[in-house]
């Protein structure tokens, strides 16, 4: 396959998403906050998710895919993987979240850029069980920073954001 085909390709997103899930962790291993909204600051992340007192990371905000929840459930032999466990703000549905890797994509009014994967840590043993680490490999969401702020509400559309669309 080309080169030119395949950047074709990767260029066409036509599904739109759906936010499922919102959450903030107001301190390092602190305990995840479930809530319905979130405000999301340029070069900061969510207000009130310990990311936020790092300016410029490029880890403002987690997302992870909704339709992993199951997989990681039937992995782990629990019966459900609540998101709070994961500790990921944002779950997303209805989209791939690797397809937003390395671009622009809108969550209802905010513009975010994914910046990388989402890598699991050791908290996972604790959470999952044993080899809880090496289940989320591959399903760990992936992080991006803030371009453009706002409310983030759930059920908001998850859409791919073109260079020619962004603000």
């Amino acid at each position: 396959m080309s080169e030119f085909l395949v950047k074709e390709l990767l260029a066409v997103i036509p599904q739109t998403g759906r936010l499922e899930w919102i959450g903030l962790r107001p301190a390092y291993r602190a305990p995840v906050q479930s809530v319905s909204e979130a405000v999301a600051e340029v070069g900061r992340g969510l207000i009130g998710d310990h990311y936020a007192d790092s300016p410029g990371t490029k880890r403002q905000v987690t997302l992870l895919q909704a339709e992993h929840l199951p997989a990681i459930a039937a992995l782990t032999g629990h019966d459900r993987i609540s998101p709070e466990w994961l500790r990921r703000n944002l779950v997303i549905s209805g989209v791939n979240l690797l397809a937003l890797r390395d671009r622009s994509f809108r969550i209802g009014e905010v513009l975010l850029e994914g910046t990388g994967l989402c890598h699991p840590c050791s908290r996972m043993e604790d959470v999952l069980g044993p080899g809880g680490y090496n289940i989320m490999r591959g399903h760990g969401g992936i992080t991006a920073r803030v371009l453009t702020g706002g409310v983030l509400r759930l059920g908001d559309p998850v859409e791919f954001s073109p260079p020619d669309k962004q603000e």
